[in-house]
This record gives C-alpha cells, structure tokens and sequence, in this order.
C-alpha cells in the first residue's frame, strides 16, 4: 500500500471514528424511542438520558478541540541576514528536493529537527512553511550531517506529508479528548478500540513517511553522512539527557540555574571535552527498539534500509554545524532566556554553580547519615564526630543496618562525609570539570584525595588515626555535621507507581522514588490510574510533589512487616513511633509491571530478621 493510501485511509479512519460515535449515538436514541414507544417509559427514560449524556460528551469534547489553539513556538526566528550561510543551504536543498523552501527557520531547546506547514481547506491548499532546528543539535552536527537532516525534513515538503499534519493533529487530539469525556462506560471502550485502530494506522503510516524522507537524504548528502546523522541522533540525545541530569538537576532542585549564555554554552563545552567518550557511543549497535506505536522506524531499521537506497557520492564537510549561524551563541543566549523558567533561581557561572550545588546535594546525603547515627547513638542530633564514635565503639552493622548499606557503601559515605567536613572547613573546594566529575582541591589546587581518611574511619582500631588525620588538615570534627532534621525528596528519581493503594485505609497513588515514597491522595474510582500518575509526573519535579503531599523517605521506616507479596500489603512503624498501613488493591493499575515488585524489595530491607509473609 503507498504512503499516499495509507495516508487516506488515515483520513478514513479518523472520519470514521465520529461516524461510528454519532451512528451509537443514532441508534441508542432510536432504541429509547422504541421503549418509549412500547410503555417501557422507566428503561427509555434511562436510555435516553444516557445517549444524550453520550451526545454531550461527544459535543463537549469537539467543542475543546475548535476552541484550542496550538502553543506558539517561543524560539527565536532566523532570517537570511541572521544566517546566510543556512538559508543559502536550505534554499539550495530546497531546489533539489523539487521543493518550495520554508518561510522562516526557529530555533528549538531541543535534540530535533521538524517541519510544519499551515494548509487549508483540509490539506488541499499549502500554506506557511515552518523549519526547525535544535540547539543541541547545531552543537552535535557536523554541515555535512546537517545537510542530510535538512533533506530529510525537505522531503516531508515534497512528498507532500505535512499536507495532512494539522488535521491529523488536530483529529488525535478530538479522539483523546472524546474518549476521556466518555471515560468509564461501554461506549467509551467501544470507542477506545477503534482509536487503536487509527493510532495504530497513523503511526505506520508516520514511518513509511519518514522512510521516504530518508530517500532524499541519500540522495543528497550520500549514503554514508546519511546513516552518520541517523546514529548521531541517539548520541546527541544521550549526551543532552547526560548534560542535564548530572550538571544541572542537582543546581536547579537547590534552587540554582546557569547564567543564559551558560545554558546551552555549557552543553557544548561538555560536547568538546568528551569527544572520546562520544565517538565510543557511536561504535555501538544503533538502537533497534520500536513498537507499533512509534511514529518513526527504529534507527537500525533506518539505517538498514538506507543501504538498500542507491547510493551517490558526495565529499561531507566536516565543519561544526553552527558555523552556518554567525553570533550562534548569542542565538542560543536568546533562546535559553525565552524558554528557560528560571523562577526566582539563583544564576552562577558554571564554576560557582557546581562548587555551590555539589556541596548543598552532598549535604543532603550526608544527612542521612547523621541522622542514622544519631538513632544509634541515641542522641537528637550527630556530626562527624558521633559517626567517629560509632565505629569507635563497635557499632558499625547497626548504622550499617540503620541505613540499609552493604558491601562498600559504608566506605563511599565515609569518604563524602569527610570531604564535604574539608570542604566546610575551608581546606578544600570543588573544582568543575567538563571532562569528568568534579574534583576536590586544596588550597593549593591540587587534587585532595580523601580516601586514605575514610578508609581508616571504617575500623575501630583506625578511627583515632583518620582523627588525627582531620585534625592536622583543618578539620574540627565536632563542628561538621547534621543540618537538617527530616529528609527531602531532592536527588530522588522515580522507579515505579502504584495506583489505588489503601494507605491507612484511604486511597492513594504511590509515587515509588529510589529514596521513598509520595502518596497522593485519589478518587475512589480505580480507572485511568495509570495516566493519572504520569499527569502527575509530568506536572512538576518529584521535589515539588512531594512538597504538595506526603513523603515518606525510606530512612524514616523502624520496621516494616510485610502481610502479603501479592498485592502487598505491608505495615510500617516509622522511627518516631508513628505507623503506616499499605493495601494495594488488585484492580489498582501501575506505573509498569515491576512497580510493586520494586517497592517491595525495598520494603524487605526494613523487615525484622527472620520475619517471614
């Protein structure tokens, strides 16, 4: 079948899904009038209240989707004297693709390349075209890699496939809308098949699509720069996804962000510095995961199918993407002031900010180091010194066991909590690096290495050395330590959700985290838990959740009994004497299938020895 067909039958389809919903509508009404009709006043009434129900639905759900309108793009425009060199290739691509050009290019914050163009009268008319391309991706590129990423997008333009984008953008958007106003009865399930049925066409009909673009790229820019674009896609997004998660969520959570030259500049240093690291990622296998509701083929099934695509030769200019973009940091400047959400956070040049998170976020794991020594030692409060005393006096497998620590994980939080003491102190500082992690340095600049102290801190027979040790460097023992006295759920990363879950008797969702848990507070009904949870998610960090509800961190749990595996149901005794009951329910839905599974083995840390469910 070709694109084209597909594409129609698409169309079809989505025609079809509100033919079939006014045909239930039709029908419903003309069997409550045949109730009517028959004395059976009491079931017509019912039915007919129910199919206009239905009808409404339908309306209202229709009625949203006219009344929305699509979120303008805030990145910055790039006209021909802005970019020369860009709107030269673009236009000159344009050409070989039979193609009209774009009538303007915006720069995106993200690892992507689009194309979109506003058409009438159902498709039939073209309209405004519109390019787009990701700072990140500019950074990642080289011209050659972008030429073929700018002809494939130019062959959505010439095989016609962004004719059909606005309408089908706009007809999923009436489905799902339609089916969450009909949520929870048997027209709404019946309804929710078919919409597979047209998802599951669209997006095959996506893929052959982008399959067609890719002709052009090898077309154009050859087979070989073709397929290098291909792999370095999942190499840019991994390196962006590295960029953020270990160089700025640890600043943003503590209330920190990089300048808005630094944002998107940062990104490109870390690109230079690991340009080892980064050629690795490329020798391995392209991904080849995809199901049926993917949009786009795999990229090993992309990359594959180029190599049955005749073939051209042609010289890749290696050059840096972003030289086409003359003053392309202040470009991306301007983008990162439009689209970051700085909201009242504190902007450091990249030296400051990690010197100033690192020691903030290490504080945090330090805490709960402390204050499980404090349990042991029984006092309200620890620094490094109880920790000193509670290895000292033998009690090492009781923190060990207080903070569900084995092997050398003791010896790691050892070595963070003596080097943020150094730090504390003033003897030492973090130093940034793009290449690496941050290091520690003296005062001298020269690397601190710590570990010799922390590894003496392990044994009670080397505590007085590794004091001894602190105290030459600088380090007063008894003055580092507790800062706060109850956790936060900074740092934490989510590993599942259980939805439906009888706390306490009530029903929650539990946001499962690697340091604990968030319960949030539900409805009665069970359905929709699932999608309820990743709206959940997506409305903010796990920081911001748990501050709107309740956190329970791990580290707060005494002893947990566990009743039952499946579904758990687990009684937990927090260390300030409070108690908790967790019921899952089976008809409550999960986050994925190892969510429970997850959260128990978690649990099963906390459970008396010898304890058995």
């Amino acid at each position: 079948m070709t694109t084209t067909l597909r594409a129609a039958l698409s169309a079809v389809l989505l025609a079809g899904f509100y033919v079939v919903a006014l045909a239930i509508i039709v029908g419903m009404g003309a069997l409550s009038w045949w109730a009517f009709q028959s004395d059976a006043e009491a079931a017509a009434a019912k039915l007919g209240f129910f199919t206009a129900a239905i009808a409404v639905g339908v309306v209202v759900a229709l009625w949203k989707v006219a009344r929305a309108r699509p979120e303008p793009e805030v990145g910055p425009t790039l006209t021909p004297a802005d970019a020369p060199a860009l709107w030269e290739a673009v236009r000159e691509l344009a050409a070989e693709a039979g193609t009209r050009a774009p009538d303007d290019i915006r720069l995106l914050p993200d690892v992507n390349a689009a194309v979109s163009e506003d058409t009438r009268l159902l498709g039939l008319v073209g309209g405004t075209r519109h390019l787009y391309l990701g700072v990140p991706l500019l950074q990642t590129l080289d011209v050659g890699q972008l030429r073929s990423v700018l002809a494939h997008e130019l062959g959505h333009y010439s095989n016609s496939h962004t004719r059909l984008g606005p309408l089908t953008y706009r007809g999923q958007q009436a489905i799902v809308a339609t089916l969450e106003q009909l949520s929870g009865n048997v027209v709404g399930w019946f309804l929710r098949l078919y919409a597979h049925l047209f998802f599951a066409v669209s997006a095959a009909v996506n893929r052959r699509q982008e399959l067609e673009a890719d002709q052009l790229s090898v077309r154009i820019a050859g087979r070989a720069t073709a397929q290098s674009a291909l792999r370095e896609l999942p190499v840019a997004d991994a390196a962006w996804s590295f960029y953020l998660h270990n160089y700025l969520d640890d600043a943003w959570e503590s209330g920190y962000a990089p300048t808005a030259n630094g944002f998107f500049g940062g990104f490109g240093e870390l690109v230079t510095a690991r340009t080892a690291e980064l050629a690795e990622m490329r020798d391995d296998a392209p991904p080849a995961e995809q199901s049926r509701w993917d949009s786009h083929p795999s990229i090993a099934a992309r990359v594959a199918a180029m190599d049955r695509m005749p073939d051209v030769p042609v010289a890749r200019d290696t050059r840096p993407a972003w030289v086409l973009i003359p003053g392309f940091e202040a470009h991306a400047t301007e983008l990162a002031a439009r689209v970051v959400q700085v909201e009242g956070r504190t902007q450091l040049d990249w030296e400051e900010l990690t010197a100033t998170s690192l020691v903030l976020s290490r504080q945090r794991t330090a805490d709960i180091v402390y204050r499980a020594a404090a349990r042991v030692a029984g006092q309200q409060r620890a620094n490094l010194g109880t920790v000193l005393d509670v290895v000292a006096g033998g009690r090492r497998a009781e923190l060990e066991k207080d903070l569900g620590t084995e092997g050398d994980q003791l010896a790691d939080l050892l070595e963070l909590l003596v080097s943020q003491a150094a730090v504390q102190a003033g003897i030492a500082r973090w130093q940034h690096s793009w290449s690496g992690p941050a290091l520690l340095v003296g005062r001298d600049d020269q690397v601190l290495d710590l570990t010799p102290v922390a590894s003496a801190a392990l044994q009670p027979e080397t505590v007085g050395a590794a004091r001894a040790r602190l105290a030459e460097l600088g380090v007063d023992v008894t003055s580092t330590g507790q800062f706060a006295d109850t956790a936060t759920a900074h740092g934490g990363e989510v590993l599942g959700g259980l939805a439906s879950v009888k706390v306490d008797g009530a029903k929650h969702d539990v946001l499962v985290l690697d340091i604990g848990m968030i319960l949030v507070p539900t409805p009665k009904k069970d359905e929709y838990g699932k999608a309820r949870m990743i709206s959940l998610l997506q409305s903010g960090s796990v920081v911001q959740l748990a501050s709107y509800h309740r956190f329970v961190a791990y580290e707060q749990i005494a002893v947990a009994h566990i009743t039952k595996r499946t579904p758990l149901h687990a009684d937990l005794t927090l260390h300030d004497g409070r108690t908790l009951s967790l019921k899952e329910t089976w008809t409550g839905e999960t986050l994925d299938k190892e969510s429970s599974l997850r959260l128990l083995e978690r649990l099963l840390a906390y459970e008396p020895e010898g304890a058995s469910s």
